[in-house]
């Protein structure tokens, strides 16, 4: 709220200043057909001098009509007749200064109608051409406040609609850390009932994976190098477990720092070995391709699996990473193939085209 005043005050000051400058240029522009004897540096003092002078005028009225149309408290009816109040003591005002203090005291003549007739301080013409003059001023101010006031009503939608994704994205991670988590210590439970001796070090990868999630995945955006060695890391903890695994790892980045969205990546290898290498019995396969390319990602993940399984095995655990997808990189490309001996998925994003959550 602070910058928004801040903002506020910046535009109406600017505002001001620019609307001296082209009343001072009408009003200089006009003065050499009303008093072609005075000299022009005359002429531009006194200009200079009386568009302040009637800004005590025409500030007032400006902010008194704003105060009026922003307030929700008075009633449309009461609006109406305070707007013409305003108005019409904007205008004596007017008057009041243009004949008994700027003709007689700034320019040291009386006022006149077209040179020559004397103007009263009020009638029909002088009235209309005070009015007029305060109108194209308040209708510039209004239409300086409301674009403003629109243009911060996007900022503020803009706002919400950012922490609104931030809300569900962190809510979807939520989703996938205990997840991720119970499936890991599962593992490592079954090796320690077998005193496996490789129990130690799943324990020590585990941690630095719990690491990984709990500090670098609380951040919006990470780097794919550190993506990928989470994704080994993990690799390296089932490849203890199954021994019976054959694992390919092939990686071509050409921008290792290259953002993207912690823990999308690693969900679709966990999907490979939950669905497909866990459930077989004897020799399995996962292969890893993941390739960036003038900032265009192409991720193949193969896994092998049995003949017989239930169709929307893999649906479920693919439902929360196609949401975070749609959300974070709403252009990307993800297709799943259910063969009979294997799944391929693929994914393709291309970070040309991403929102920044």
């Amino acid at each position: 709220m602070k910058s928004s005043g801040k903002s506020k005050l910046q535009i109406h000051l600017l505002f001001w200043i620019l609307y001296y400058i082209l009343e001072v240029y009408l009003d200089f522009y006009w003065s050499r057909y009303q008093f072609p004897d005075f000299q022009w540096q005359t002429r531009i003092q006194n200009t200079l001098i009386l568009e302040l002078g009637y800004f005590l005028v025409k500030i007032p009225l400006a902010y008194s009509l704003l105060y009026v149309y922003e307030n929700v408290n008075i009633k449309r009816f009461f609006k109406y007749i305070l707007y013409i109040i305003i108005v019409v003591i904007a205008v004596l005002g007017h008057r009041f200064f243009t004949h008994y203090i700027i003709y007689p005291y700034i320019y040291g003549v009386p006022e006149t109608l077209d040179g020559k007739e004397l103007s009263g301080f009020i009638n029909g013409l002088v009235a209309f051409n005070s009015f007029m003059d305060l109108i194209f001023m308040v209708g510039l101010v209004f239409g300086v406040e409301i674009t403003r006031q629109k243009n911060l009503l996007k900022e503020q939608i803009s706002q919400l609609k950012s922490e609104k994704l931030d809300q569900e994205l962190s809510m979807l991670k939520a989703q996938i850390n205990p997840h991720f988590l119970f499936n890991t210590l599962n593992n490592i439970y079954g090796m320690a009932l077998k005193k496996a001796d490789e129990t130690p070090d799943v324990i020590l990868q585990l941690s630095k994976i719990m690491r990984y999630n709990i500090y670098e995945a609380a951040e919006k955006k990470i780097s794919i190098a550190k993506d990928i060695e989470n994704i080994r890391d993990f690799v390296h903890i089932q490849q203890i477990r199954h021994h019976h695994l054959t694992v390919r790892f092939n990686e071509d980045i050409d921008n290792p720092s290259q953002e993207i969205s912690p823990l999308i990546l690693i969900q679709f290898v966990e999907n490979a070995f939950k669905h497909g290498v866990s459930e077989s019995l004897g020799d399995t396969f996962i292969t890893i391709d993941i390739r960036l390319n003038n900032s265009i990602l192409t991720y193949t993940i193969e896994n092998s699996k049995e003949e017989r399984q239930h169709e929307h095995s893999t649906k479920i655990g693919l439902k929360n990473i196609r949401r975070q997808l749609e959300l974070l990189y709403p252009q990307h490309s993800l297709s799943v193939e259910n063969l009979t001996d294997k799944y391929i998925v693929k994914l393709i994003i291309d970070f040309h085209d991403t929102i920044s959550p």
